[in-house]
């Protein structure tokens, strides 16, 4: 699918990864919509990106409410147009182990993961996909791409990442199912597992956290760009044949049980 004037949703917009995929995406031509729940640097995120001439609107969305996604939606294809491409980034990285100094991890902590990060990633995608079941299909009955965010945590979870790996194991298992139950409708959905990334939260980590993991990163030997994220994002979207796969995205790093 070609990103020229093509709408796209992308939850968790305007930070970390996901704004690097609305930099990419709205740089390739796209009309993105940003969906966040950064009232302040949202708008302004938006802002900046339309002052460089691209078609970008901000969203103040909670992905995991049903009602709020709806209507965020429904206002997404009446201000920009059809939605055909959906990425959902948004998320959370709690930690704690499973009992620890403090006692048994608060059921909160494991729930909230769990919520926002599997439910949310599941909510939107059954949303955009029942807008998306309505465009008009492609020259191969394409309607729309749903690229989802996991993690390597879904597969090599750390100690004190119990809550966080079972939300990205979950975004994984249901990547295939997804896939199936879609494809009927010309639908492709794809999951991208990203290893240790150079976002804002990485670069104000000491040398003594960042330098074991980037040498743990068999090559090259540093933490991912999310200008390769938001790349790898944009090949799926325009790679038709690429369907119910999860893509790790990791320099080859496997993690350490701590």
């Amino acid at each position: 699918m070609n990103l020229h004037n093509t709408v796209t949703v992308i939850t968790g917009g305007a930070s970390g990864l996901g704004r690097a995929t609305s930099e990419h995406f709205a740089a390739a031509g796209a009309a993105v919509a940003l969906f966040d729940l950064q009232p302040e640097a949202g708008p302004a995120f938006a802002k900046q990106l339309c002052d460089q001439g691209h078609r970008v609107r901000f969203y103040e969305v909670d992905v995991t409410s049903a009602d709020r996604v709806e209507e965020a939606l429904a206002k997404v294809r009446e201000e920009l147009g059809d939605i055909r491409v959906c990425v959902n980034c948004a998320g959370i990285a709690p930690a704690g182990k499973t009992f620890g100094r403090k006692g048994p991890l608060p059921l909160d902590t494991f729930a909230k993961a769990i919520e926002i990060n599997l439910i949310g990633t599941f909510n939107v995608t059954r949303l955009v996909a029942a807008a998306m079941s309505g465009n008009q299909p492609g020259p191969e009955g394409e309607r729309g791409v749903i690229i989802n965010t996991a993690s390597v945590a879904a597969f090599d979870g750390q100690m004190g990442q119990v809550a966080y790996s079972a939300s990205k194991a979950g975004v994984v298992g249901m990547t295939l199912p997804l896939a199936r139950d879609l494809g009927s409708l010309g639908i492709r959905v794809n999951t991208i597992a990203p290893g240790v990334f150079n976002t804002p939260m990485m670069q104000s980590m000491p040398d003594e956290v960042r330098k074991p993991l980037e040498e743990i990163v068999q090559f090259p030997k540093r933490l991912g760009l999310p200008t390769e994220f938001a790349r790898l994002a944009a090949h799926i979207a325009d790679n038709t044949y690429l369907n119910g796969e999860t893509i790790r995205l990791d320099g080859g790093i496997r993690m350490p049980a701590k």
